[in-house]
């Protein structure tokens, strides 16, 4: 079977979105396939193709590309024979002789009228008859279907580039590939026809065309045409080569590069033929924060950091070049890197400089003419909400930690935004919170009042640290519950992928403080403080309850089912609630664990079944020796130590303990009926259920735990 090489050759894509578009080329390529059984295991015997594409194809890509390559893909569909009903017999028969609506049938379906059979269906005898129709070609098929696929790729941001004309891509299609083994399959998107010519790297290999002579050497033709088209190869290339240029600084003890993930995968995009110089700059600008010459650097010039063996910054940087570095080149092209840095690294001293002369407590007055947002008004207006919901929850919170600082987490409140009048800000928007927190200790202001400044907008993602201290984190939760509070208000709340205003992302680091800091604050402190009124906490509750649950999955790595047996006692608080689900996921690998969960599944169904409610409980006292009676017993016995556990939050002892009641309950199921004809026995059985699923499911629901069977 041959093998399919696709590829779309464009103007240079943004780096952020060549990714996700690569794997979904990948994805809608091999569906398209599987779905017109082009691909081996596509067909009704044998299972459908993994839809990832991990073990159908390979993807890949650079900024002027986006390739896939799918091995063994069948020349041509085949022949697929069907049942095909017709008429029904009595109008199609008459006399045992073909009608006329018999013989249109026949020819329909392309069979001989004496070939029709009688078949029986539910409505009665029909006419059937057995076609086969032909399969199709499979480049056929794709110059059919595959300008469909390109036109469905997701973009951030589309254009037009053709006048009058309606495709619409995230930049113009300069040519196309399309190659099943050695045959040309004629691809047609935005007036360009796929061929076997495409473009290496536009420096070093020029502008001349290149035949690709089949898919298997499109890697090693794009090689020698000085382009790596595999985003893993560039990536260990780029790796290395930072590596190697770091290891050239002997100067530096211990010298390396800061490890940077998300650069990394920039540069990755952004280049067809990486390599790696050093570049220097003046040691004077060592003495700016160490913030900004790493975001000038990193945010503004994608260059990577160097430190020294302590960690402290040193006056040098990497640069991923596009292009093979020569002794002719690389100095011209240091020379221009390290000039733009200077350049960058002088703008930013004189920011550092000219704005500490405004104290950020006179630029409290300027933050009225900055705006917040249109219907809540300027930061002013949003700094003094903040100040009063910080200081409701830090009373709340002194209950517990009484040592906290009211009149620091005022003061932070109150100058938190100020930094956003500065000049640096202005100019490296990523610094927002940082430089307040950075002018605020160089202005002589309380450190702790700095570190919440500094730490307001943490976490801001998945990798990020809580505010290092408690009165970071209410201003952290002041500011984000006063804007999520007053979007929900407004009728702002996100909606399906739409969230103008991130208040998802200031969910979540809602969600982990609560969860990871040591408050005493619950989120029911948090709505009771900023949602008066009931539907709006309703609204604002069901909108956390996804941000829990989204928590507790995907970065705690609990189950669903855990997850939805916690979550069904109460979220309030959440430090609670985060102790429960590791003690239920530890737990229910127990065997004894697990039928005790299974058995208050039973026990749910069987008051759900009797329409059981507590108003109607008959409490008793069952003697011992009675299967009642031996399960009241136990159960009194375990609900006092479950209790104590409660206390100390040690949730995996009270499991633990849960689980040594499953003998009474197997032999309460095996000897008694609990749905006795006399309706008194019947409720009082029904009453003890109900007081063991509601005494010992305050943990957590376990009836939501799947067990097998």
């Amino acid at each position: 079977m041959p093998d399919l090489l696709f590829e779309i050759g464009l103007e240079e894509v943004p780096a952020r979105m060549i990714a996700s578009a690569q794997a979904e080329l990948l994805r809608r390529t091999l569906a398209l396939l599987a779905r017109e059984q082009l691909l081996a295991g596509s067909d009704a015997e044998t299972p459908a193709p993994d839809p990832t594409g991990r073990s159908n194809g390979l993807s890949y890509s650079t900024p002027r590309r986006l390739a896939v390559l799918v091995q063994g893909v069948r020349a041509q569909q085949p022949d697929i024979t069907e049942e095909i009903t017709g008429p029904a017999v009595k109008i199609a028969l008459k006399d045992g002789k073909p009608t006329a609506a018999a013989e249109a049938f026949a020819r329909k379906s392309g069979v001989p009228v004496n070939e029709l059979k009688a078949i029986t269906t539910p409505k009665g005898e029909y006419l059937a008859a057995s076609a086969t129709r032909k399969g199709r070609r499979a480049a056929e098929v794709l110059a059919a279907e595959l300008p469909r696929e390109i036109a469905a790729l997701y973009w951030a941001k589309n254009m037009y580039w053709r006048p009058g004309k309606p495709e619409r891509f995230v930049r113009p299609v300069l040519w196309l590939v399309c190659l099943l083994g050695e045959e040309i399959v004629p691809v047609e998107f935005a007036g360009r026809r796929a061929g076997r010519v495409t473009y290496g790297h536009r420096v070093l290999h020029g502008q001349a065309p290149m035949a690709i002579g089949a898919p298997t050497s499109y890697v090693s033709q794009m090689e020698s045409a000085f382009v790596l088209v595999d985003v893993e190869a560039r990536r260990q290339k780029i790796r290395k080569a930072l590596d190697r240029a770091t290891r050239g600084i002997p100067a530096i003890a211990g010298a390396r590069w800061r490890e940077d993930e998300a650069l990394v995968d920039a540069v990755t995009h952004l280049c067809e033929w990486p390599d790696v110089l050093t570049g220097n700059f003046e040691s004077a600008y060592l003495a700016l924060p160490e913030e900004v010459l790493v975001t000038v650097m990193r945010d503004h010039q994608k260059y990577f950091a160097i430190e020294d063996g302590d960690g402290k910054l040193a006056a040098h940087f990497l640069a991923v070049t596009n292009i093979a570095l020569t002794a002719e080149n690389a100095p011209i092209i240091r020379q221009g890197n390290e000039r733009v840095l200077r350049a960058r690294f002088n703008d930013a001293r004189f920011f550092w400089e000219f704005d500490q002369r405004t104290p950020l407590a006179d630029r409290v007055a300027l933050l009225a003419n900055v705006t917040f947002q249109k219907d809540l008004g300027s930061y002013a207006k949003k700094s003094e909400r903040v100040r009063a919901l910080a200081a409701v929850l830090i009373e709340v919170a002194k209950v517990g930690n009484p040592a906290l600082d009211a009149e620091a987490v005022d003061e932070a409140a109150l100058l938190a935004k100020t930094d956003l009048t500065t000049e640096l800000v202005k100019e490296f928007t990523e610094l927002q919170g940082i430089i307040g927190g950075l002018y605020a200790a160089s202005q002589g202001l309380s450190p702790t009042v700095a570190d919440a400044i500094y730490d307001q907008y943490l976490p801001a993602s998945a990798g990020d640290a809580i505010p290092r201290s408690a009165e970071g984190c209410i201003l952290g939760l002041a500011d984000r519950m006063d804007t999520i509070a007053n979007m929900f208000a407004l009728g702002m709340e996100p909606s399906g992928s739409k969230d103008p205003f991130a208040l998802r992302r200031a969910g979540n680091a809602v969600v982990r403080i609560l969860a990871e800091a040591n408050l005493w604050l619950s989120l029911k402190d948090l709505l009771t403080a900023v949602a008066p009124g009931e539907e709006l906490r309703a609204r604002l509750l069901a909108f956390f309850r996804e941000r829990i649950e989204f928590y507790l999955r995907e970065v705690r790595g609990q189950a669903y089912d855990v997850v939805q047996a916690v979550m069904a006692t109460g979220v309030g608080d959440l430090r609670d609630l985060c102790a429960r689900s590791q003690a239920v996921s530890e737990a229910r690998g127990s065997e004894d664990f697990l039928a005790v969960s299974a058995a208050f599944k039973r026990m749910k169904n069987i008051l759900a079944q009797a329409e059981f409610t507590p108003s109607q409980t008959r409490e008793r006292n069952y003697d011992r020796g009675t299967p009642e009676g031996e399960l009241q017993i136990k159960y009194g016995e375990v609900l006092s130590i479950v209790g104590r556990c409660r206390e100390s939050q040690d949730y995996r002892k009270a499991l633990e303990v849960i689980a040594t009641i499953r003998p009474e309950v197997d032999a309460f199921f095996e000897k008694v009926m609990v749905m006795d004809p006399n309706p008194e026995i019947r409720e009082e059985r029904l009453s003890l259920l109900s007081r063991i699923v509601g005494g010992l499911g305050t943990i957590a629901d376990f009836s939501k735990i799947v067990t097998a069977g």
